[in-house]
């Protein structure tokens, strides 16, 4: 894979969002309250003065075993509160999840169709046997966010690595 294509998909990383609960069906007939606004950094381990500590910066280049940052930042602008709002990040195809942000995290191994822990979903390998899913085998993440207030703002991280 380009390096550039590479790049260019990163920083495009799409953000699905659905509501959920009872305002489902109001969500799919009225826009959302809340926007998102997604982007990507590269984790670099810099040494200054004999101490290592761990550089945000934006991915011009990256390379299989770059450590990069997901971050999903959300404001309610409505004046209502928005009650458990699910956003999910489907990971780049040339991005493995980090080990670091699977506990605790709900994810899919299936393109988004079923969802879980980790440590609870399995895999059909190619000679057909089942085995544990892991953090590698990931396609898509997700949180919910049980309320936002008006006029509130946050944020969903994951850990990747380039493959």
């Amino acid at each position: 894979m380009k390096l550039s294509f590479l790049i260019k998909s990163l920083a495009g990383a799409a953000t699905m969002v659905a509501m959920a609960g009872p305002a489902l069906a109001a969500a799919q007939s009225a826009p959302s309250p809340v926007t998102l606004k997604g982007d990507v950094m590269l984790e670099k381990i810099v040494t200054e003065n004999g101490v290592s500590k761990t550089q945000l910066v934006e991915p011009k280049v990256v390379i299989p075993g770059d450590h990069l940052l997901f971050t999903t930042r959300y404001h309610n602008d409505g004046a209502q509160a928005v009650t458990n709002f699910v956003v999910t990040n489907p990971l780049p195809s040339a991005v493995a999840l980090a080990s670091e942000s699977a506990p605790g995290t709900e994810v899919s191994i299936d393109g988004g169709k079923t969802w879980g822990q980790l440590g609870s979903l399995k895999v059909t390998g190619t000679d057909g046997a089942s085995r544990s899913a892991t953090a590698a085998d990931v396609t898509h993440v997700r949180w919910t966010i049980p309320t936002i207030a008006p006029g509130a703002s946050g944020e969903v991280q994951y850990h990747g690595i380039v493959r």
